[in-house]
């Protein structure tokens, strides 16, 4: 994602600040002027670096006084919530409330990704079981008017719109008051945008703002504009009462740190961020999530939400086969369809601690998806002795391969990587044995204990090295045993 760059370079000076043998004002010096350098290659504004590290500093400082602290964990604590201040004013965002009118207008540059914004928006509350309707206002841009409709449609959104009325402020009004007498929940109306900041486009804004009186005014802020955004964001402010802000083309791959200049200078909450075209790909904005998953610590309260929402069962026969140390290729075909349920790869890498990096490789998110179609599709081609044998590799022989590759439509070496793949999956099952996870992470204080700590050691040894070492290795392990516990997993 969009962002990931810079956390990776500060999760390298925190390690760089770790593996200092003392910690001192030197090595914080050090430290913040790498977070500082960071922030700036990736378009952070440098009055808000500047404050940024005042901010750490003193809070630094603060904490030192209280006496009784470790040195290292409370300049990592602090870095964490002053990155996280960036993004979080402490503004509570206005909350859309069932059984009233809720009058929402939506305003920002032309390209941020408004229109599909607002029907992201619509589509999301309209689940929520809000009677939601969508307004195109905007009657300068050819083509936003049918943009909108389609969207509408496809969404199953009441919209409302005109061909014939040319005045902006007059068709906002208009269609508040007509979809209000239809007991609509949430209007959202969607105002013109331009290529670059103009007069008419201010005054048009505020015109609409004062026929419709809003509840709440959307500023979609694209993360990608560079430090142009720090000034587009001020005017818009500066004209209208912006409410709350939506992120966008946060799946891209530019610096994106303009955005945070932007947030922490208008002080609006941002509501929602945009990961995708796809009406799913549109996600309630957490502070604490965000700043843990760019900066690569994952977010474990995040994923094990998205498991209990993909309904996959921990109740199944497969987790109790898990348990018991047997693993067949039908397991693994089960298995790769819980995963897959999670949604899209990047999204679940980024939210596992020390996975973030995979999602940031040259195609590493859609390879990793793909892979998993490409293996679900090679299972579906084999037969049920082939699926349900004790010793899957021994049965697989060349010719069952080669008749397993045609039926598949796939090659013999995608095939083979299937079976290697699963004999590398079926020996780490085999290792944990009958562990039962759930145990570990249930009583945390046990984990110190002869028999946990003899759990997590077969746990580590049965894990890729490299992923343990991304990890943090097994006190990194431990650490999210730990976290999975604290989420209710």
């Amino acid at each position: 994602m969009v962002l990931l760059e810079l956390g990776q370079k500060i999760g390298v000076a925190m390690r760089n600040f770790h593996a200092h043998t003392t910690v001192g004002d030197a090595e914080i010096d050090l430290l913040l002027r790498e977070i500082g350098n960071a922030l700036m290659q990736s378009d952070v504004n440098f009055k808000v670096v500047m404050k940024l590290r005042q901010d750490i500093k003193a809070q630094i400082l603060l904490q030192e006084d209280q006496g009784g602290f470790n040195k290292r964990k409370i300049v990592q604590r602090t870095v964490f919530d002053a990155i996280k201040r960036m993004v979080d004013p402490g503004v509570k965002p206005f909350q859309p409330k069932k059984g009233q009118t809720n009058v929402i207008m939506f305003v920002g540059m032309q390209g941020a990704g408004k229109t599909t914004s607002c029907t992201k928006y619509a589509a999301y509350y309209q689940k929520k079981g809000f009677k939601v309707a969508l307004v195109c206002a905007d009657t300068f841009r050819a083509g936003a008017y049918d943009q909108l409709k389609q969207n509408a449609l496809k969404a199953r959104v009441r919209f409302y719109g005109s061909f014939i009325e040319g005045d902006p402020v007059t068709l906002a009004s208009e269609a508040v008051q007509t979809l209000k007498s239809e007991g609509v929940e949430i209007i959202i109306v969607d105002t013109s945008g331009r290529h670059k900041q103009e007069e008419q486009l201010f005054v048009e804004m505020k015109e609409i703002q004062e026929a419709i009186n809003p509840n709440d005014i959307v500023y979609v802020l694209d993360s990608t504009n560079g430090q142009a955004v720090q000034e587009q964001a001020t005017a818009f402010k500066r004209y209208v009462p912006v409410g709350s802000i939506i992120l966008t083309k946060l799946d891209g791959h530019a610096k994106g740190g303009g955005a945070l200049s932007a947030i922490a200078i208008t002080q609006s909450p941002i509501v929602f961020i945009g990961v995708g075209e796809h009406y799913d790909d549109f996600e309630p904005f957490n502070p604490q999530s965000f700043v843990s998953r760019m900066l690569g610590f994952g977010d474990v309260e995040g994923l094990v939400n998205v498991i209990k929402q993909s309904g996959i069962d921990e109740k199944s026969e497969l987790y109790k086969r898990f348990q018991e140390g047997t693993f067949t290729l039908r397991d693994m075909y089960e298995h790769l369809e819980n995963v897959m349920k999670l949604g899209p790869m990047g999204k679940v890498l980024d939210m596992i601690p020390g996975m973030s990096a995979l999602s940031g490789l040259a195609g590493g998110a859609d390879a990793s998806s793909n892979h998993l179609k490409v293996f679900l599709n090679i299972m579906d081609s084999m037969n049920d002795e082939e699926l349900d044998c004790a010793n899957a590799k021994k049965m697989l022989t060349v010719p069952r391969i080669n008749r397993i590759a045609r039926g598949s439509g796939r090659s013999v070496q995608q095939v083979n990587d299937l079976i290697k793949a699963y004999t590398k999956f079926e020996e780490m099952v085999k290792k944990i044995g009958k562990t039962n996870l759930k145990a570990m992470a249930k009583d945390p204080t046990q984990m110190s204990k002869h028999t946990g700590q003899e759990q997590m050691n077969k746990l580590a040894r049965a894990m890729d090295p490299n992923m343990l070492k991304r990890l943090g290795g097994q006190g990194g392990l431990q650490a999210m045993m730990k976290q999975f516990s604290a989420a209710g997993m």
